[in-house]
């Protein structure tokens, strides 16, 4: 009986520790469950609102661009792509899942290797939730066998968008640039979330990057209700994104076409600029490329197909290409030297054919006329391109006083057009060669400088601002590409007309300057000229300018001695041709740079193209002419038209689907 009694006392006993033990985990759990629902309540709503309700950017229509005359130059066009997501949450399922389904895709629509590994590397980057394009521009053919596989193939889908295009492509390729895919470092170096929606594309060269920021416009959002797995449910809410900016260019459409014919088969540039406004009105390299195939996505065939090519399509000469400035520069010579007061404006001087270096034995020629021009003043040094002359005024200038004024007039320094590619090319100094650890500079060194030689660099853009600010009466203009923009709806306003420089005066004398322009007039219009052949025959149309050949290659004395001729080298050794000009000589308007890469002289090829070129742009003359501006598509109401002005993709006729 007693042993019952103990039994049950310790069956009691535990009954009532357990029970207890439950009471007392019971009241944790009622305590923390109080704790969550009345003090912690709200910020667990929010959070639990935050998984159910997802906010996504909705990308928004990029800005297009015009020529001033309103003709379009980039618009976008509608068209269907293929995206892949994932059906589940975790990354590991997702990225099975994805490498099993671009597998089968690559049975409907080949895939090749490279954009196999980027469709991985972006959707583990995007963490799978949010697509990413496979393929855009879509046939009806392929959205047909997509559609038809689809129940095989989950997560994919495909949407309408929208994709840049280029109505003139070769024109307008190096001016324009192209827009391209996000990169990782783009998404490194940004935080906007509108670069992870599929389709994205960017400005990657041009003014499609220049002006990236007005071009892109501001994203909108949906609110959408998702499910556990992060797929979407239901819309909520949804806020329309904001369309880039228009932008009107200065670029003249129909004169950049002229230039770029004239230019044709050539490795060549050419820039016209306005005088007055600094307004570029055609920009041209040679050969061009078509924009629209980065903007689509290039192929590897195509990229090897640009990057082998001899004659570098992929570079804007005009505004990257670096060349000697050749005897182009002897204008800047000439200024420094009347500027420092160390020549005189009637003073002559003595060509014999050659000088000779002090203390070096050396012979610098005069390539011109090697049996010497004789006594010259400076307009006809610039006449006949007399070396011999300039070798001494630019000694009597001294290259301080040279590279200050050739600062002045725009060399040795990006001019910040609106290209983010642009080089600045090269003005050397005696503390940039002190800067390279070599020897110090040397009266040599100044002899090359003052005929635009040795490490002299310049890009046919700066030439051509050199020019213009020579011929405008000093005036510091600043060449540029973008002449409006407007917002969504509003109208691009062209600019009004100009007569006058309203840039500050570079400080030149005037009558230093007359006599740099008698003596490019004498260049073209008089017999004894090295470029006469190439002048424009009509008196009010005339036009004044400088040759210039650039060595490629040093010439020897043996191959000087046997009068070897430029055909006889290899084309990429071959002098290049220049030539800087303005017109009409009385009142100047436009000026122009042409350089041809290895032309051999710039008297006999690059002169008559910048003479066509000036005749042709007088007589469009876009800077006095603004009723060109008018054109509809330049009203904010008309210019979306012109964003859709290329047709969705339309349905094969009724009967001939594809399996």
């Amino acid at each position: 009986m007693k042993r019952d009694t103990d039994r049950y006392g310790l069956f009691v006993r535990r009954a009532l520790m357990l029970g207890a033990f439950k009471t007392g985990l019971l009241g944790i759990l009622g305590a923390r469950l109080y704790w969550l629902h009345a003090v912690d309540g709200e910020e667990y709503k929010v959070l639990a609102e935050e998984n159910r309700i997802s906010t996504r950017p909705l990308a928004p229509t990029r800005g297009l661009i015009f020529d001033r005359t309103g003709e379009p130059l980039a618009t976008n066009r509608n068209t269907y792509r293929l995206l892949i997501g994932s059906d589940t949450g975790r990354i590991s399922d997702a990225m099975r899942q994805a490498e099993m389904v671009l597998r089968r895709l690559d049975r409907v629509i080949e895939i090749s290797g490279p954009e196999h590994d980027r469709i991985l590397a972006q959707l583990r980057r995007n963490r799978a939730i949010v697509p990413v394009a496979v393929r855009e521009n879509l046939t009806w053919e392929e959205v047909a066998r997509i559609e038809f596989n689809t129940p095989d193939l989950p997560g994919v889908s495909i949407e309408l968008g929208r994709i840049r295009d280029y109505p003139h492509p070769e024109a307008m390729s190096h001016v324009i640039g192209y827009v391209g895919r996000v990169s990782p470092e783009d998404l490194d170096n940004s935080d906007d979330p509108l670069l992870e929606l599929p389709g994205t594309r960017i400005g990657k060269r041009g003014i499609e990057k220049d002006a990236e920021e007005t071009l892109r416009g501001k994203p909108g959002a949906v609110q959408v209700e998702v499910n556990a797995l992060g797929r979407v449910v239901r819309e909520l809410d949804r806020v329309e994104s904001e369309p880039g900016a228009n932008l009107l260019l200065t670029i003249d459409l129909a004169l950049q076409q002229y230039v770029n014919s004239r230019l044709e088969g050539q490795s060549a540039s050419a820039v016209v600029i306005d005088v007055v406004t600094g307004d570029i009105l055609a920009m041209a390299s040679m050969p061009g490329f078509d924009n629209n195939a980065f903007a689509r996505t290039i192929t590897q065939a195509e990229w090897q197909a640009l990057l082998n090519d001899p004659k570098k399509p992929l570079i804007n000469k005009a505004a990257q290409g670096q060349y000697p400035p050749a005897s182009t520069y002897k204008m800047v010579t000439a200024l420094a030297a009347l500027e420092s007061g160390t020549l005189g404006l009637s003073e002559r001087l003595f060509c014999g054919g050659y000088i000779e270096l002090p203390g070096k034995g050396q012979k610098k020629y005069c390539w011109i006329h090697p049996g010497g021009h004789g006594w010259l003043d400076v307009a006809e040094a610039l006449q006949q391109s007399c070396d011999c002359f300039f070798y001494e005024a630019a000694r009597r200038a001294t290259v301080d006083r040279i590279a200050e004024v050739a600062t002045r007039l725009g060399l040795g320094a990006s001019t910040h057009a609106g290209l983010p590619e642009e080089a600045g090319g090269l003005q050397p100094t005696r503390a940039w060669k002190q800067g390279r650890g070599t020897a110090p500079w040397g009266v040599g060194d100044t002899y090359n400088l003052g005929i635009g030689q040795g490490a002299m660099l310049a890009t046919p853009l700066q030439l051509a601002l050199m020019t213009a600010r020579i011929c405008n009466g000093g005036h510091a203009v600043r060449p540029r590409l973008i002449a409006a923009s407007a917002g969504p709806g509003a109208k691009l306003q062209a600019p009004p007309v100009q007569m006058k420089p309203d840039a500050k005066s570079l400080g030149f004398r005037p009558e230093h300057l007359r006599a740099v322009r008698i003596g490019m007039e004498m260049v073209v219009n008089s017999r004894n000229g090295t470029a006469h052949g190439a002048r424009i025959t009509e008196a009010h149309m005339a036009m004044a300018g400088k040759t210039g050949t650039a060595q490629v290659k040093r010439i020897t004395e043996s191959e000087r001695s046997r009068r070897m001729s430029q055909e006889e080298l290899p084309w990429h050794l071959r002098h290049h041709a220049l030539f800087v000009g303005y017109a009409p000589t009385d009142k100047p308007r436009y000026a122009c740079s042409v350089v041809v890469e290895h032309g051999i002289g710039g008297s006999v090829t690059a002169a008559p193209i910048a003479r066509d070129i000036l005749h042709e742009v007088q007589q469009i003359d876009p800077s006095r002419h603004p009723e060109r501006f008018d054109n509809p598509l330049l009203d904010g109401s008309n210019a979306a038209e012109a964003s859709s002005a290329t047709p969705e993709p339309t349905p094969p006729p009724e009967g001939s689907g594809s399996n």
